[in-house]
């Protein structure tokens, strides 16, 4: 009988230098990347950032995706950890760590040494697969909003359509996703349900919520929507634009990427470098 993986996250996280940051676990006396288990109901983006902040004591924000890594565990299981290349947000002095059990050691470590320093050989190809990587990007979160009500069954103006109660589910659960890319800039269509999918993570983090009649389904034309895709593209913070699956190809093409389906709740995230994008990736809130 199959048995599902262990899913897990962490980050291979760099500071100028080419250093970069490992942990030292002395269960297993062996020097890798911070990474952890998901916890019940986590999204593996939140999950990543957590656990940096865990062994290290260091707030990072995520980069492009790297590989993910598969390899057995006991009880006849496969374990997946998801990586991405991390940056620190703020200070980056790991002297304040309070070790203790689970990780007696943090250190920043030169890449040659690290790649010596590293127990095993799936890390050290993470490591390889990451350093080329490893420059500052930005994200633009392209989001189709949570689940609403039927437009059949709602009668009234739509652009006044809520969400339904999966909807909401899906915008708080999308609060610690777009922390995780640092998003500081919230643009939204100004339909309702775009408007509800986003306030949570703008009520939490304090942020300015930008409405955008253009960015609706009745207000979007081919202008505006280069328009507000050029100006997140052009900015160097990371950005979430909230939107219509009717819009959504629009978005897409003055993006520079491949037309993709988002389900209600669904996002790719664009990374980008110099106003190119270098890597993208998709995500789901449910």
């Amino acid at each position: 009988m199959a048995t599902k993986d262990v899913l897990a996250a962490g980050a291979v996280v760099f500071r100028p230098g080419k250093r970069v940051l490992l942990v030292h676990r002395p269960r297993y006396d062996d020097w890798s990347f911070p990474k952890g288990k998901l916890d019940r109901g986590e999204h593996v983006t939140g999950a990543a950032v957590r656990e940096v902040a865990e062994e290290t004591g260091l707030h990072v924000r995520l980069g492009v995706p790297l590989s993910a890594q598969r390899y057995p565990v006991t009880g006849g299981r496969t374990k997946q950890v998801s990586y991405w290349v991390g940056r620190v947000v703020g200070s980056d002095d790991v002297s304040g760590y309070r070790t203790n059990d689970e990780i007696d050691a943090v250190e920043w470590v030169p890449y040659d040494e690290a790649m010596d320093r590293l127990t095993y050989d799936h890390d050290r190809s993470t490591l390889k697969e990451a350093r080329p990587r490893r420059r500052r990007t930005h994200a633009v979160v392209v989001l189709r909003h949570g689940t609403a009500r039927s437009r059949r069954g709602w009668g009234q103006d739509d652009r006044l359509r809520p969400l339904i109660q999966l909807g909401r589910t899906q915008a708080q659960r999308l609060v610690p996703v777009l922390a995780a890319y640092d998003v500081t800039k919230i643009v939204s269509s100004s339909s309702m349900r775009c408007l509800e999918t986003v306030t949570p993570y703008a009520d939490t983090t304090g942020w300015d919520l930008e409405l955008e009649d253009g960015m609706s389904e009745e207000g979007a034309s081919a202008d505006s929507v280069v328009d507000t895709v050029d100006t997140l593209v052009a900015g160097d913070e990371s950005a979430v634009l909230c939107t219509h699956r009717p819009v959504l190809p629009s978005v897409f093409d003055a993006l520079g990427v491949s037309d993709t389906k988002l389900e209600p709740g669904a996002m790719l995230v664009a990374h980008l470098r110099q106003g190119t994008v270098t890597a993208t990736e998709l995500h789901r809130l449910d």
